[in-house]
């Protein structure tokens, strides 16, 4: 029971974030960082049950592109991503057939776009 609640308690330590937090539209299982906010009316979704494509916006006056980069590169890995590489103004992950890309659009404010697609 010890072992139980020790593995328990340190889950909830590795991505404290993740729990309870709202998801992107779109993208079910990729969680929203405390203080953004998606912009609707911006994203885009389509796709079958080959393929899909999936882009949204997320947006915060007080967040930094930095705090989101270590968001998602905290709480994406316990989620099955596994990141595959950073470019200047942007993060790639990759998870069985799908690749989601998350790049800085614009500083102040902040305004982050999401992309993702199928590998296909």
């Amino acid at each position: 029971m010890k072992i139980l609640s020790t593995l328990f308690l340190a889950l909830f330590l590795v991505v404290p974030e993740a729990f309870g937090a709202e998801f992107v539209d779109g993208m079910d299982d990729i969680p929203l960082p405390e203080g953004m906010l998606q912009i609707h009316s911006a994203s885009i979704s389509f796709g079958n049950d080959e393929s899909r494509f999936n882009e949204a916006y997320i947006s915060s006056k007080k967040a930094t592109f930095a705090k989101v980069a270590e968001f998602y590169n905290n709480t994406l890995p316990q989620l099955g991503w596994n990141f595959v590489g950073k470019k200047e103004n942007s993060l790639h992950f990759e998870r069985d057939m799908e690749i989601l890309d998350i790049v800085l659009e614009k500083s102040k404010p902040l305004l982050v776009r999401m992309t993702l697609k199928s590998k296909d």
